[in-house]
Parts: structure tokens; C-alpha cells; sequence
């Protein structure tokens, strides 16, 4: 399951030029998740994680590996400053590596349907005043906080708690490493480079499923599959 382990080292590679502060995981969260009732309109909204601007980096992404060296266990990161220290929209990205049971993943199909339910966790994660948009279309995850939830204390630590709780809802998954940046000088450009990477694969493990030919030349996915360990393996296994 090594489909996506350069892209998780890639990100590891950019945290070790950040500033990185680790978060207390908990097994209990008190803070309410309150469903597809998360609606904040502007008139109650302390800013906007990523903002509404095109041009403020809003990125979601999550990786799949089954090396407990990349995840050794259940991290919260948070790199730049946290919900009570920001004051208007900020850039802001999003990442979860999930350590997975390899050999539950499966294979085909099975294998493809998997990696989706691990990526739609973020769809199921609605802490109160904490209303992440999801644009796929624009390939953007923002999110909405209201001056209610900052007022309460919301943060980071029990925003990726909730995370950790959903995922691991999830009996394929061993282990999650949740990241959140709000620093303006992370190099975003990369990080989107790497997600949009990652989406690729996904998809290719879904173009493999459709379009089952053995002449690889004549594949327009051949440059990715040529890149990514596992990718040509799991083809000709199908």
C-alpha cells in the first residue's frame, strides 16, 4: 500500500521547515457536532479559514499508507496560529494521513470504494460554528467560524479530536496524523501540487477498474503510472 507514501513524505519533508506545534489527542470530546445544521451565515462569521477569495489557498487532503513509520500513532499538528489567535480569513489547509490495515483494503473495486470512505470522513465531521465548504469542482476546503464558537473556545485540538473520532469510526484505520495550517508563508503552491497528485492516483485506481488494456503506451495515464509504486502492479493484477 505504497500508493501514496512519497506524497506523505513530501508533506513531511515541508513540516520540517515549519513550525509545527503538537496538540493533546483525547479519547472524549465535549464539543457538540451538530450535522448538516452547520449552516454560518456572513452576519455571524469571525472569518473564513481559507476566505472566499480565489486567491487565499484553501486545501483539503488525505493520504492512505499502511507504514506505521509514517503514522506511528494518532497526532493533531497545528502549523501557524490557532482559531482564538486569528483575526480575519487566513490561508488554511487541511491534511489527514490515515495508517491503514493493508490487507483489508482489498483489491479492484473494493480497494477503490475504500480509499473514498476514508477521504468522505470530512464530509461527516460538523462541529458547531465550524462549517467547512468543500468545492471539488475548484479544488478548495475552506471553512467557516463563527464569533459564537470562538467565543465558546473553540480550537484546533478539539476540531481534530472530532476528526480522530470519525476516522476511526472506520475499522480499516489504525492510526491518523491530522494537520492544520493557517501560517501565510507556507509553500502552498506544492501542497496543492502534491493533493492534486494524490487525486490523480484515486482516480487512476478508478480508470484501471473502467478501462482494463494491457498495452500500457497507449494509456493516457501512463506518466502517473510510471511514477507511482504499486500503481502498474495493481493494473496488471486486475
Amino acid at each position: 500500500m505504497k500508493l501514496y507514501d512519497e506524497i506523505i513524505t513530501s508533506w513531511n519533508e515541508m513540516l520540517l521547515e515549519q513550525n509545527v506545534k503538537s496538540l493533546p489527542v483525547e479519547s472524549e470530546v465535549l464539543w457538540p457536532d451538530v450535522g448538516k445544521d452547520n449552516m454560518i451565515l456572513r452576519s455571524d462569521m469571525a472569518y473564513e479559514l481559507g476566505g472566499s477569495s480565489a486567491s487565499i489557498p484553501a486545501l483539503g487532503g488525505t493520504a492512505i499508507t499502511d507504514d506505521d513509520t509514517l503514522v506511528p500513532q494518532d497526532e493533531i499538528l497545528l502549523v501557524g496560529p490557532d482559531l482564538s489567535e486569528i483575526k480575519g480569513d487566513v490561508p488554511y489547509a487541511r491534511l489527514a494521513v490515515a495508517r491503514v490495515r493493508g490487507e483489508e483494503m482489498g483489491e479492484g473495486n473494493t480497494l477503490y470504494n475504500a480509499i473514498r470512505n476514508i477521504e468522505y470522513v470530512r464530509y461527516h465531521v460538523n462541529p458547531k460554528g465550524f462549517m467547512m465548504r468543500v468545492s471539488a469542482m475548484h479544488e478548495r476546503e475552506s471553512v467557516r467560524v463563527s464569533k459564537d464558537a470562538i467565543a465558546a473556545g473553540l480550537d484546533f485540538q478539539t476540531v481534530g479530536n472530532m476528526m480522530l473520532q470519525s476516522f476511526h469510526r472506520n475499522t480499516k484505520v489504525e492510526a491518523v496524523k491530522i494537520i492544520f495550517i493557517t501560517t501565510p508563508d507556507f509553500p502552498y503552491d506544492r501542497l496543492s501540487s502534491e493533493i492534486r497528485q494524490g487525486e490523480k492516483i484515486t482516480k487512476t485506481i478508478d480508470h484501471m477498474l473502467k478501462n482494463i488494456m494491457t498495452d500500457c503506451s497507449a494509456c493516457s495515464l501512463q506518466e502517473i503510472c510510471d511514477e507511482v509504486e504499486g500503481l502498474r502492479e495493481l493494473h496488471f493484477k486486475q
